[in-house]
């Protein structure tokens, strides 16, 4: 299809032709579902997004002053609508801890809680036993899920000092727990530390 086809066929949309307004569906559906799925990664969230782009096109074809600039017109309503959709969606953030402690574990066994339960005693413990700055920061980055530009923000801190605070920090707390620990516990994993 060329150019002049397409501006045939935006002129014919903009006054009510639907068949129109099908045809230019089928020909810019697939780079605006590359778009968007560019934009939001998620494959089921950038189809949802194409009906959405394609509703509003058309509720506002009558706006577009040059039937020429179809093209460009329907790649800015896409990467609006695609940021608007990542901005409702909000960044991911962790779950609060005192929820999670609430789920049930279905395979779990009394005596998984119980020694889970004792884990999680001795690693509070062991913040307890750290400077107000490194338990600050573990307990900010693990514990209440902030992200590395959040601890920068509240500590008022660059973010390679905060890595090498969170580093210096595992590292802390790690030599407190070991005198502690069973052989094989030894290793404390930031997985682990994460799920408390």
């Amino acid at each position: 299809m060329i150019w002049n086809d397409i501006t045939a066929l935006v002129e014919r949309a903009r006054t009510g032709d639907r068949l129109a307004y099908g045809n230019l569906i089928e020909r810019f559906q697939p780079t605006v579902y590359a778009m968007a799925l560019a934009r939001l990664r998620n494959p089921t969230e950038a189809q949802e997004l194409v009906q959405e782009v394609f509703i509003h096109a058309m509720t506002k074809l009558t706006q577009l002053r040059d039937a020429r600039c179809f093209a460009g017109w329907l790649r800015q309503i896409t990467e609006r609508m695609a940021i608007n959709r990542l901005t409702r969606r909000g960044p991911v953030r962790g779950a609060d801890p005192l929820v999670l402690e609430n789920v049930q574990d279905d395979g779990a066994q009394p005596l998984d809680d119980l020694i889970r339960n004792e884990q999680k005693a001795k690693l509070w413990e062991g913040l307890d036993q750290l400077k107000p700055v490194d338990r600050a920061t573990l307990v900010a980055f693990y514990i209440r899920g902030r992200s590395l530009k959040q601890m920068s923000r509240e500590f008022e801190t660059p973010i390679g000092t905060i890595k090498r605070r969170l580093h210096v920090a595992r590292n802390r707390l790690r030599r407190h727990l070991e005198p502690n620990m069973v052989r094989g516990e030894v290793e404390l994993r930031e997985e682990e530390l994460a799920g408390v």
